[in-house]
């Protein structure tokens, strides 16, 4: 929103332009007065004299992201003379390749995720709660709620570090690539033969302890140059289909590459689904299930619930329908569904009121808000905003 902050004595009105500053290899952004995804770098604006608001869309310019809080700032400059009447920082806040982070980014993710887990004592604890055998499991997987239940915690998990250091989004792992830069001592650790997981000195997640166990039981099974024996990127975007697109189809990944991707490790937590998450690259791998789920809604242009292939039809057990409630968001249940909820609601965001903190199926499917406001206030390098 744009307003004249001191409107009276003054004019009528007054014509402004509104564009991006940016820095070297920062963000970059576009302007609209309406939803869109052809917006232009600069747009004109009436300011009424008398301090009313003006409401403009601003959103990043596809592919370019920032690195970090200032690297791109919004300029509002008086039309007739140029003078600069405005200035706003701001950040294009994207989940990127882990792969590709800059040491800055990267260290700056393992400083929050270090306390996020606060040696055990941490809000971690109730993420690695949430992820569990018994009747948690069925709420999370077995059904076409496989991929909203992980979008929704994967959101909680990323707000809360978030809530730590603002600059700070959750990266992904392509599992189907070699990934030199993330298996290492400086980001997430090497195991050795005992599957004991190795940092360099000074790498925050020295320190980690989960469930009482310090230290990340991890197996061999992937080093700097293994690329894992999943499905790659194009072969499953092709399992949901793109002329003929089907949301039950594609969901069939929760297999390969989803479950191949877990257990390509061979050993340790992150190839049990009760102990994954204490093992931090659990959320790296889910981020790039959301991605390729996001990148296929994206082929498809199926973000509308009411749409039937944007998810599988029929009837399913409690949680894995479009009107159901997402456990543990919506707090404890009657059997057989969960009689406990760690970690209360949904943790939301100054920047959207969505999803809710309760949290239906429904709500996490267009969590780009291609038709409404409603984003998420998330997005990934490599898949555009496109209505």
């Amino acid at each position: 929103m744009l307003k004249l902050v001191a409107p009276s004595p003054g004019p009528a009105s007054v014509n402004v332009t509104v564009s991006a500053k940016t820095l070297a290899s920062g963000g970059s952004l576009l302007f609209a007065d309406h939803l869109t995804h052809a917006g232009s770098p600069t747009i004109d604006v009436t300011l009424p004299g008398n301090g009313q608001e003006v409401a403009i869309w601003v959103g990043g310019a596809f592919p370019t992201a920032s690195s970090r809080y200032g690297d791109v700032s919004l300029v509002v400059r008086d039309k007739a003379s140029g003078l600069t009447l405005g200035t706003q920082d701001l950040m294009v806040r994207i989940r990127k390749d882990a792969n590709t982070l800059s040491v800055a980014e990267r260290d700056r993710f393992l400083a929050a995720l270090a306390t996020l887990n606060g040696a055990g004592t941490g809000r971690y604890n109730d993420f690695r709660d949430m992820h569990v055998g018994g009747p948690p499991d069925t709420e999370a997987h077995g059904g076409p709620g496989f991929l909203p239940w992980h979008r929704s915690y994967l959101l909680d998990f990323e707000r809360e570090l978030q809530a730590i250091d603002p600059e700070v989004t959750l990266p992904y792992w392509r599992f189907d690539r070699a990934a030199p830069n993330v298996f290492t001592r400086a980001f997430m650790g090497v195991a050795n033969a005992l599957n004991q997981v190795q940092f360099a000195a000074g790498n925050p997640l020295t320190g980690w302890v989960a469930s009482g166990l310090p230290g990340i039981d991890r197996g061999r099974g992937i080093g700097p140059s293994t690329v894992p024996s999943v499905l790659g990127e194009k072969q499953t975007l092709a399992l949901g289909g793109t002329a003929t697109p089907s949301f039950g189809s594609f969901r069939t990944m929760q297999g390969n590459p989803h479950g191949r991707a877990h257990m390509s490790h061979v050993a340790g937590w992150i190839t049990n689904p009760t102990t994954a998450p204490r093992d931090p690259i659990f959320f790296l791998l889910h981020c790039n299930v959301d991605r390729l789920w996001a990148k296929w809604q994206w082929a498809t242009k199926i973000h509308d619930p009411a749409k039937p292939a944007s998810f599988a039809a029929g009837t399913f057990p409690p949680g894995h329908n479009l009107p159901d409630a997402l456990w543990p968001w919506c707090g404890p249940l009657a059997p057989p569904r969960p009689t406990t909820a760690p970690g209360g609601g949904l943790a939301q965001s100054p920047m959207t009121d969505a999803p809710p903190a309760s949290p239906k199926v429904r709500e996490m499917i267009d969590y780009l808000g291609t038709r409404t406001p409603a984003h998420h206030a998330f997005a990934y390098d490599d898949v555009p905003f496109q209505i």
